[in-house]
Parts: structure tokens; C-alpha cells; sequence
């Protein structure tokens, strides 16, 4: 392993450009590519070529789907390097954190071989259809129908909080096949072009004056059969296997660089108080950190995370909102900062504002501390 560390040590040395070492300054440093994408530089162009030609964009998926290859030991040691050179992720997406794994697992060979190497390459940009206006928390009463044409499946009706949805190439989305049974049955996985007729999508805008999020309108969406992912009818359980995924990711919040390296870098505070409210937070992210650690090594070894991705979940958005709470009280007046150059046009008020949805997107920190009653404490009447 050793030997393995000096190889990505010396490689990232030569092949990660100086501007990707840098911390993102705004959201437009964060390369999710895509179709359409716009690289922000040559640099940031360059970084994803390269570390997609390693399969590094996603280092434990295997070779032959684009991935690295690489063992969950040597996944973490190319982790601690790019953490070591302060390297940026070379590609942001929702094909790697969510989709990939639940293609991996429930996809067909070909499924796996033409979406999971785009997906590595940064060449398709995902959403995911899940939530409606109607069925947000309570998933399972989603009523966007499928209806079975014969050789493709017409789909009709509304998602809501599709984040990116207008900057999206493709959507991974839950539709209902049968309307006869318990509502947790009946629900089928598809995938389809964002392009094809019918497709429409609308901003929502949030307090941050910025928004990720939109409304998703289908309208006679015609979608090939061989899109559907698994057995038709039994989508359930493929959208409950990659909420465990988008919950990991999201509790990923609390991983994040250190607010004492952060301070020291930028200001100094003599105030015992705030110093004692930030050593405690470095205090808990670190135990945070290294349950994460131990949680992403199980999933790799093969366990499930099951409910254990909600505690991640539900405590990662907690610490994410403190953090920039402490934040925002040691920037005092200068923090409200809207538009201005100084403020890089109020980066840090408005990423304070965006943690306020934190506890609300991938599921309500209320379901969140449901299921951790009923499924990990049991507690009665949970």
C-alpha cells in the first residue's frame, strides 16, 4: 500500500493543475460536465481528462465500466493524497454519488456499458425525478404515470425539487406502472433524455436568490422500454437502495475543510465564547468524520447501510448549518455582504441561507429521526 501511495503522491504531483488546488470560489468552479457544460478553464478541462483517463472520477467502480479499479484501502489513500495537495473533485455529479451505484447493482450489462463510462468521462449530466408536489416525504404516493405503449412507455405528470433539472442531460426517475396495489408497489425506475418532446422544467427560486432547484413537467414523454432499470413494478426497491446513496452524499456536509484552517487563514477572533462554540464543532466533526469513514468502509465490505444513512444524513445537514452559523458570526456586519467584488457577490450570506434547505432536501430531518427510531433505537410506537 505504500508503494501505492508514493505512485498517487507522485502522480498528482505531475498531473493536477495548480488553479485545481485552489478552494472553489462560487459554484461555477464546481465541474459537473455534461453536454452542454462550459469549462471554466483550461485547467479545470484538463483535471477531468485526466483523472477520468485514470478512472479516478470514480475509483471503486470497475475498469470496464470506466472506473479505477481501485480497492476501498487504495480509494481512501487516493482520497487522503488529493486531500493532502488540497485538490478539487475533478467532476461533481449525480451519475457517480447516486445513479452509478443502483446501476451497478440493479442495471442490466447494457445499461452498465452505455451509461456508468459516460457518466465516469463527465459526458452526461443526471437529475433525479423523485419528489412531487403531492408525494415529497411520503414518496411512495407519487402519481407520475407510465403508461405501456408497447414498445415504450408514455409518461404524463410533475416532479418537483429537481435539482439542476434545466442544466441536466438525462433524469433517473420513479414512475407509477400500476395503480391496483398497496402504493409502495406499482412504482417503476426509468431513464430518459431531458430533450425528448415533452420535457419541460422551471426555476425555483429560493431565499439565497439563488436556486439549483425546479419544477419538472412531463407531457406525453415517450420512453423507450429497454430505459427501464430492473423489473417493472418493483422500482421500490431500487429508489429506496439509492436514498441510502443520496443520503450518504448529502450527509457529506459535514465533511468538509476544517473551520480552525479556515479562521487561521483568514481572521483571528478573541472572543472565548465563539472560540469555544468553534472547538466544539471541530470537536464533533471529527467524530462525524470518522463514523463516516467507518460507514463508507461497511458499504464497501458489502454491508448495507440501511438506516444508518439517515443518521449520516440528519447529522451532516446539523453540522453543515452550524458551520456556516459560526461562520456568519465571525464575518459580523461584513458577512451580509450581497453584491460586491469583496464578497465574491455574497458567497458566504448566501451559502448561509442555502444550508437552511439542507434539512429538508433528501428527506426531512423529522423522517430522518423516524426512521432512526423505529430502525436502529426500535423504540415502541416508533
Amino acid at each position: 500500500m505504500e508503494e501505492f501511495r508514493k505512485e498517487t503522491r507522485a502522480w498528482l504531483e505531475e498531473n493536477c493543475p495548480p488553479k485545481m488546488r485552489e478552494p472553489l470560489r462560487n459554484e461555477k468552479d464546481a465541474c459537473w460536465g455534461g453536454r452542454n457544460w462550459v469549462f471554466q478553464s483550461e485547467d479545470q478541462k484538463i483535471w477531468l481528462e485526466r483523472m477520468a483517463a485514470k478512472g479516478w472520477t470514480a475509483p471503486s467502480w470497475p475498469k470496464e465500466y470506466g472506473g479505477g479499479g481501485l480497492t476501498r484501502a487504495e480509494a481512501k489513500v487516493l482520497q487522503q493524497e488529493m486531500n493532502a495537495i488540497g485538490a478539487r473533485s475533478p467532476l461533481h455529479s449525480f451519475g457517480i454519488w447516486m445513479l452509478g451505484p443502483a446501476l451497478l447493482k440493479f442495471g442490466s450489462e447494457e445499461q452498465r456499458l452505455r451509461y456508468l463510462p459516460e457518466i465516469c468521462r463527465g459526458e452526461i449530466r443526471w437529475c433525479q425525478g423523485y419528489s412531487e408536489p403531492n408525494a415529497g416525504s411520503d414518496l411512495a404516493s407519487l402519481a407520475t404515470k407510465a403508461e405501456d405503449k408497447g414498445d415504450h412507455f408514455l409518461v404524463n405528470g410533475q416532479k418537483v425539487w429537481t435539482s439542476y433539472a434545466d442544466q441536466a442531460d438525462w433524469i433517473f426517475c420513479l414512475v407509477r406502472t400500476d395503480n391496483t396495489g398497496k402504493k409502495h408497489h406499482g412504482i417503476s425506475f426509468v431513464l430518459f433524455d431531458m430533450e425528448s418532446d415533452g420535457v419541460s422544467t422551471k426555476p425555483i427560486l429560493l431565499i439565497s436568490g439563488r436556486s439549483p432547484f425546479c419544477e419538472t413537467f412531463f407531457e406525453d414523454v415517450k420512453v423507450p422500454k429497454e430505459n427501464l432499470v430492473g423489473e417493472l413494478d418493483k422500482g421500490w426497491s431500487i429508489a429506496k437502495y439509492l436514498l441510502t446513496h443520496e443520503r450518504e452524499m448529502i450527509g457529506d456536509y459535514g465533511e468538509v475543510k476544517p473551520l480552525s484552517q479556515i479562521i487561521a487563514e483568514n481572521c483571528y477572533t478573541p472572543n472565548p465564547i465563539l472560540r469555544a462554540k468553534i472547538a466544539e464543532f471541530e470537536v464533533d466533526a471529527w467524530a462525524f468524520a470518522q463514523t463516516m469513514s467507518r460507514m463508507v468502509m461497511e458499504a464497501k465490505a458489502g454491508a448495507s447501510l440501511g438506516a444508518k444513512s439517515s443518521m449520516l444524513k440528519y447529522y451532516g445537514t446539523e453540522l453543515n448549518k452550524r458551520r456556516y452559523e459560526l461562520m456568519m458570526d465571525l464575518a459580523g456586519h461584513d458577512g451580509l455582504e450581497w453584491e460586491s467584488e469583496r464578497s465574491n457577490d455574497g458567497q458566504l450570506a448566501r451559502s448561509w441561507l442555502r444550508t437552511k434547505g439542507n434539512s429538508i432536501e433528501g428527506g426531512t430531518s423529522e423522517i430522518q429521526l423516524n426512521i432512526i427510531s423505529k430502525h436502529i433505537l426500535q423504540l415502541p410506537g416508533a
